[in-house]
């Protein structure tokens, strides 16, 4: 067995330990990676990239049958499911050199295609290699969580790890779980000509804005997405083909496939914590503020850490452990500026405190103030009114903002930086915001804000007309 010692082993070849391992290699560390399956973990082969790249297919299919209100005769193409298909696989292979194993070795990172576990407090195994470093960074992902209904086990299923690999469209595809992942693999495949229902035990985008989700779902209802809520899954049988899910009301759902989308766990069996000292909790690794472990030598990131589970979110971490494990800085990982998307159409954007929340914390302080897209020229210009922007501002800062609409996911970028450096709402409405543009929604809605501040103030308007007959 070949012994090694490193500055910072990194376990994971996803988004936050390539992240990790090119910063602290191109930094001087001397950095050794183990991935046991395929370099760049879940978003590049199973999660954010093909997922997008589908539902641009999906996208172009679904234009061409909405352009009479623009003076273009409407057609109705017949999707290509199987060439749609490769095009998701071009998009991979087209990301797939910016993480591979030969660019990390150029940039003097150490890679073992193996499977690590730990065997010490500060040993990992890996293959035939032992390794010894002065810190570890666990960043191993997570998988699909397949829960144990009955019956499951005997028919065929998907998840997002193999829905990818379809080649043939699905007749009509039984969707279990309305989350983000499942709501947009349904919209995407309605458009794409399947049939599809969704089957959620509670509320769909039940983590989300009640009054944005609600235009999200009428949205997909309109194109021909059947959603049954509170439709908790009871036993699943048939064949491939033919798959019947039964629900605990008595109600049964037929399709062609199954996909099973209810969630996801963290990817840490494999690591045998316990011989490390290392502590889980929930659905993860427990770590502190700086993102360290029970394990004092040992870091946890992205969707191990048992948090928000985002691709940006396991980049962020890494930006944070970086200057810990490097430099030993202290450093500590933040919550309240990370945004989410769920990239449906209308998009579903959010940041900070939804409106529920922040009413509970601030109470009669809180000021929510909106702006509706329906007001934005260029929404008007390209028919996309359908959505708004909501802000929950306390003292005169963004706590919170929820954005559905078109390039909702564009949009909140601002109001992580926002709330990020804690900028005030006079902040904001000092930004100009080219016209006519989507983004010019964020500055009216600080607008808004400010509007019966001034325009309804007896105060305001007192001192104007003081001032004025004083004025030459």
């Amino acid at each position: 067995m070949e012994r090694i010692n490193c500055d910072l082993l990194v376990i994971g070849a996803g988004s936050g330990g390539l992240s990790v391992a090119a910063g602290a290699s191109q930094m001087g560390a001397d950095v050794v990676l183990l991935e046991g399956h395929k370099m760049g973990g879940d978003c590049l082969n199973y999660g954010c990239v093909p997922s997008k790249a589908l539902l641009a297919s999906a996208k172009a299919a679904h234009g061409p049958a909405q352009t009479a209100a623009f003076g273009v005769p409407p057609s109705r193409p017949q999707p290509d499911y199987t060439a749609a298909m490769g095009h998701v696989r071009q998009v991979i292979e087209t990301i797939a050199p910016v993480d591979s194993q030969e660019r990390f070795e150029g940039l003097g990172v150490r890679v073992i295609r193996e499977f690590g576990h730990f065997v010490s407090e500060t040993e990992v195994e890996a293959g035939a290699h032992r390794i010894t470093a002065r810190r570890v960074v666990i960043a191993t992902g997570s998988s699909p969580l397949v829960p144990p209904v009955p019956g499951l086990d005997t028919v065929p299923y998907l998840t997002n790890e193999t829905l990818f690999d379809l080649r043939e469209r699905p007749a009509h595809l039984l969707i279990v779980g309305g989350g983000p992942i499942g709501m947009e693999m349904a919209q995407a495949h309605v458009r794409l000509g399947s049939k599809v229902t969704v089957i959620e035990g509670q509320r769909a985008l039940g983590q989300d804005d009640p009054e944005a989700v609600s235009l999200v779902l009428d949205a997909l209802r309109a194109e021909g997405v059947e959603i049954a809520e509170g439709a908790m899954v009871s036993r699943v049988s048939g064949r491939a083909g033919a798959i019947e899910v039964q629900t605990r009301d008595g109600s049964r759902f037929h399709g062609s496939h199954l996909l099973m989308a209810v969630g996801r766990r963290a990817n840490i069996d494999r690591l045998n914590l316990s011989a490390a000292g290392i502590e889980t909790a929930g659905n993860g690794i427990k770590v502190d503020d700086s993102l360290l472990t029970s394990n004092q030598r040992v870091y946890a990131i992205g969707d191990a850490a048992g948090g928000l589970q985002f691709t940006h979110v396991a980049g962020y971490h890494a930006s944070v452990i970086i200057r810990s494990a490097l430099f030993g800085l202290p450093s500590a990982a933040k919550t309240s500026h990370l945004p989410r998307v769920t990239y449906t159409d209308p998009e579903l954007a959010q940041v900070g405190l939804q409106e529920r929340a922040a009413r509970d914390i601030y109470g009669a302080k809180l000021e929510v103030v909106r702006f509706d897209f329906r007001e934005n020229d260029r929404a008007v210009a390209e028919r996309k009114t359908e959505g708004f922007i909501k802000v929950m501002v306390h003292r005169g800062r963004p706590v919170g903002v929820t954005i559905v609409g078109q390039q909702a996911g564009e949009l909140i970028s601002l109001w992580s930086m926002a709330l990020a450096n804690r900028l005030k709402m006079s902040q904001i409405a000092a930004m100009v915001a080219p016209y006519p543009t989507v983004g010019e929604i964020n500055k009216r809605v600080a607008g808004a804000y400010f509007s019966p501040r001034l325009f309804d103030s007896d105060l305001v308007k007192r001192a104007v007309q003081l001032v004025q007959r004083w004025r030459r």
